[in-house]
């Protein structure tokens, strides 16, 4: 069959449109907030499949949880040999994969425990910069920030302590255990605010943001109650997401807001983090 000029016409139009949707990216910057993920929200899907989850949601940014790219089943000493020894090509490819889905790698969230090596210390400075990322996200004690500033000087990367709502000594919970890490060590060492956390341990993360705003590296949002609360799908607990999220909006203080996934969902990550993300957009949108 003869292909006029004008089927040729809609034929490339066509081609041109599917193209287009094929190279369209995730964004998910809502009202200048840019939301995003910890990939532990994912932890129970494999790498690849984590990735194109956060795509398909439209997630574009992402702190990544060791986790996902550390083998497990390891013992200590088995885990240790390989973060001393395995080739730093491996997060080359990591990073190659984010960059194909168009998500952007924010952070990398590898947390350092009081019986790291000097070499394993130094290594998760080594898979930073091989993520291509600057900052590092740790669970940690409050004593390592002493230890990790001359690592940060060194290599140019920041570390930001993790809260929980553990109210033990040396763990990160309090404005005073934040403060303690970073006394005189504040251009390297910073803060991971998990806004669920600090409110469950008795403390206001509107007020903590608004005052550190110029420490705070990445936010994690999930939803707790007061009074050590279990976490619970967004909405449900009392955590001050929204003004939490209104305050990054209105004073345009650029600190991406990621969604940690921990309460016990009645569907897939996937789904789950998708009903968190929605629930963000509202927020931001009213």
């Amino acid at each position: 069959m003869m292909q006029t000029r004008r089927d040729f016409h809609k034929l490339a139009a066509g081609a041109l449109a599917s193209a287009g949707l094929l190279a369209a990216k995730p964004n998910s910057v809502v009202r200048g907030v840019q939301i995003g993920a910890q990939s532990y929200s994912f932890r129970t899907m494999p790498l690849d499949d984590a990735i194109k989850a956060m795509a398909t949601i439209g997630l574009s940014e992402c702190e990544l949880y060791q986790g996902h790219v550390e083998p497990a089943g390891l013992d200590r000493a088995a885990i240790r040999k390989w973060r001393e020894t395995v080739d730093l090509d491996h997060f080359h490819k990591v990073a190659a994969k984010f960059q194909s889905a168009g998500v952007q790698l924010y952070a990398y969230n590898y947390s350092f425990r009081p019986d790291f090596t000097d070499a394993e210390i130094q290594r998760g400075f080594d898979m930073a910069k091989a993520l291509g990322v600057k900052y590092i996200t740790a669970s940690s004690t409050v004593p390592m920030g002493e230890k990790l500033f001359p690592y940060c000087e060194k290599n140019g990367i920041v570390v930001a302590f993790h809260g929980h709502s553990r109210m033990t000594e040396g763990e990160f919970a309090t404005p005073e255990s934040f403060a303690k890490a970073m006394e005189g060590r504040s251009k390297w060492i910073k803060i991971n605010l998990d806004i669920g956390h600090f409110w469950a341990a008795g403390f206001d993360p509107v007020e903590f943001l608004d005052k550190h705003h110029a420490d705070i590296v990445t936010i994690h949002i999930k939803d707790r109650n007061k009074n050590q609360g279990d976490n619970v799908p967004f909405g449900e607990g009392d955590t001050p997401i929204g003004p939490v999220l209104k305050l990054l909006r209105d004073k345009k203080y650029h600190i991406p807001a990621n969604i940690e996934y921990e309460y016990k969902g009645a569907a897939d990550p996937q789904t789950e983090v998708a009903k968190c993300y929605q629930y963000c957009r509202k927020l931001l949108e009213s």
